[in-house]
């Protein structure tokens, strides 16, 4: 066979089931093509994207202007390491941190790199600025948390697959319930806390949102303890809730979109997936000179962090989201949507809940975690063109890239409607 001959779904599905690691269950669908909120097939069949690669592309597939700064940049120079200057990181850093609000930023390469590094300059910031006692630091995280897969996020996971066979663990961790504020404040009582890293909208535990002020509360005691409030904006962050980020501390949308969780802005923030709309891997820590410049040369780095070709892609990336008003958009089509899946309800015994903010939401299925209800719902779902994925067994995640209009918006709505409904019949 040759490298580039053309496969059918299902050799495409052989070669990976013979020559790749088993870590992934993918609904079974090849892909080879994506413009907007459609991707097609081998076979060249169209569907909608209902999970934006877990909304790393917000921006659409292929979106010509960050397809253009990719090529363009390519032809040019991709990467030096950070041995040497290059002459986009400074104009991407200066853009970025005065987008979001921070005085520094420290370029990675994924989510879960990013989640390390806030982790790396938590317990340092703690040791140099708290005055921890050395090796004493400690993390709090909340149960049911999804920030990566490395041995040291895992260390935070209660995730029995995530974490079966995969110890010891690091030391350092305490877990809490999410949207348990007095849990929070228990444990802040411990002074060897150096941070609170937490998700806004915990999204791989089923599109869970807290309660209205728990974010700001959770800050405030925070602040209150002198210990950093770290925001996991991996996949919430870039428009996907309906606002620049999901904590909206410095939101790029009107005021009437940002009557949620009021004025939080994080200690360090931690971005990634769609600051890039998902052409490159790029990720990003963000905090101000207090907090970041306890980083010293040595202390932490990548060779590909804060590449020519990243940088470049991620000023287009987020030049779009501003330009095009992604965050706008995403409130009002998600108001849309849950409205109107909300009406399933009355109508299917199989929905018993709708949850989300902007294009973040999920259903519920009325069956247990261990059934297969809702991977046979996405598989139907598939047949009728539309791609979306089961989470935690009885829950399925709805997240199209926000470049998707009202019109196509009330199809997909309409094709969700029908599976489920046929479905049950």
């Amino acid at each position: 066979m040759a490298v580039l001959e053309q496969l059918t779904s299902q050799q495409a599905i052989n070669l990976e089931n013979k020559y790749g690691a088993h870590n992934y269950h993918p609904l079974p669908v090849v892909l080879s093509k994506g413009e907007g909120v459609y991707v097609w097939d081998v076979e060249g069949k169209k569907y909608y994207d209902f999970l934006s690669a877990y909304s790393a592309v917000n921006q659409g597939h292929c979106h010509p202007k960050i397809i253009s700064a990719l090529q363009n940049q390519a032809e040019k120079l991709t990467l030096t390491s950070r041995a040497f200057y290059n002459d986009l990181l400074g104009a991407f850093e200066k853009y970025a941190t005065e987008f979001f609000g921070f005085d520094k930023l420290l370029p990675m390469n994924t989510g879960a790199e990013a989640v390390e590094t806030a982790l790396k300059l938590a317990r340092k910031w703690g040791y140099e600025k708290k005055g921890i006692p050395a090796n004493q630091a400690k993390i709090i995280v909340c149960q049911n948390n999804f920030h990566g897969r490395t041995i040291s996020i895992i260390s935070a996971s209660n995730d029995p697959v995530a974490t079966e066979n995969f110890g010891p663990f690091t030391p350092g961790i305490i877990s809490i319930n999410y949207n348990d504020i007095s849990a929070l404040n228990e444990a802040l009582k411990d002074e060897n806390v150096a941070a609170f890293l937490v998700e806004p909208i915990q999204g791989e535990a089923g599109v869970f949102v807290p309660e209205e002020n728990y974010i700001k509360d959770a800050l405030d005691l925070c602040k209150s303890k002198n210990v950093l409030f770290i925001a996991d904006e991996v996949q919430t962050g870039i428009a996907r809730t309906g606002r620049l980020l999901a904590t909206c501390g410095n939101c790029s949308c009107s005021d009437k979109n940002c009557s949620g969780v009021p004025d939080v802005k994080p200690d360090v923030l931690i971005l990634g997936k769609a600051i890039s709309g998902g052409v490159f891997p790029v990720s990003a820590v963000l905090a101000n000179d207090d907090i970041m410049e306890v980083i010293k040369p040595g202390n932490h780095g990548s060779t590909f962090g804060g590449n020519p070709l990243a940088c470049a892609v991620a000023m287009a990336a987020l030049e779009v989201v501003k330009e095009e008003q992604l965050a706008e958009n995403a409130f009002k089509l998600g108001e849309l949507f849950r409205s109107e899946l909300n009406k399933l309800i009355q109508d299917s015994s199989l929905v018993r809940l709708v949850r989300g903010k902007g294009l973040l939401n999920a259903i519920v299925i009325n069956d247990t975690e261990e059934s297969s209800t809702a991977w046979n719902i996405c598989v139907a779902l598939k047949e009728n063109g539309l791609l979306a994925k089961p989470t935690h067994g009885n829950i399925i995640r709805f997240a199209p890239p926000l470049v998707m209009t009202e019109e196509q918006l009330l199809e997909c709505i309409s094709i969700i409607r029908r599976t489920i409904l046929a479905y049950e019949a």
